[in-house]
């Protein structure tokens, strides 16, 4: 899956807070804060955010109703989510830049989204936090804009059969982004079905495609992190989380680092190991 050199790409994955700044006008610019614990984001969005932000909503504006075979965030359906894009004033020819207050966790969701459909969108890298001036408070009221809905690449997304059609194939690579106590079941969240991973996956906890700063690392530090994975033998990468949220994180990471294709399964463990017919392992 590895290219020899990075492809050009019409929009990079990060951004700078500078190059958003010298660019403000030519983007919409997206608030993606979630939290797993219940904090509500568009709370957070409402007392501050990025002046103009609109506010994304993970569970509203990025996912489908849940449902036990579909997960906690299966994608949407592609007429609700350009009507949702629409009401936001993301239209067909837009450019995106979305950020949240956790490295890029939840805003990779939108991003990912939007890079798979054709569209212009990329992570603030550092998110939030990088931004340098004052917050603004309230809410955001978009002039919607048209938005043709797309389907969802085929190639691009996996479901539940998929995932398990090659489970036990060297040549697929299976990624898990979710942190490693829950991967390995050590520390499981409330939100786990069951402790564990996937049979065969590998643990790459998207925390580790940023720096110590909170910065997405390096495209050649990425590169070596998924070579030791063994993104660069696989003749293909899928990538799964909790509920397909931090899975995006790795999906742009790779982007970032030269490696295109991989694909995201939605359904993710909340899918997965909701089904006790399923096999799962524990530790490493």
């Amino acid at each position: 899956m590895e290219r020899s050199e990075p492809a050009p790409s019409p929009f990079p994955v990060v951004v700078t807070a500078d190059w958003l700044r010298a660019h403000r006008d030519e983007v919409v610019l997206a608030d993606v804060r979630w939290y797993l614990d219940g904090r509500s984001g568009r709370r957070a969005h409402a007392e501050g955010h990025l002046p103009g932000a609109v506010f994304v909503d993970v569970d509203a504006d990025l996912a489908a109703p849940a449902s036990p075979t579909g997960g906690r965030h299966p994608l949407p359906d592609p007429v609700d989510f350009a009507a949702a894009l629409s009401r936001l004033g993301i239209g067909d020819d837009t450019t995106v830049v979305a950020y949240d207050d956790a490295g890029g966790s939840t805003a990779a969701r939108l991003v990912w989204a939007l890079r798979v459909l054709g569209s212009r969108a990329a992570l603030l890298d550092g998110g939030i936090q990088a931004w340098r001036g004052p917050l603004e408070p309230g809410e955001v009221a978009p002039t919607p804009r048209t938005r043709t809905p797309v389907p969802w690449p085929a190639d691009r997304v996996a479901d539940t059969a998929a995932v398990r059609a090659q489970l036990g194939d060297p040549r697929h690579l299976l990624l898990d982004a979710r942190i490693h106590g829950r991967f390995s079941g050590a520390s499981p969240a409330p939100v786990d079905p069951r402790p564990g991973h996937i049979p065969g996956a590998r643990s790459a906890a998207w925390q580790g495609n940023l720096d110590s700063e909170g910065r997405f690392a390096a495209p050649e530090a990425l590169r070596a992190r998924f070579r030791a994975l063994g993104a660069d033998t696989a003749e293909s990468v899928t990538v799964y989380c909790g509920s397909g949220v931090t899975a995006c994180h790795d999906l742009l990471a790779l982007e970032h680092a030269g490696f295109g294709g991989a694909r995201l399964y939605p359904g993710s463990w909340s899918a997965w190991g909701a089904d006790d017919s399923l096999p799962a392992e524990t530790g490493d």
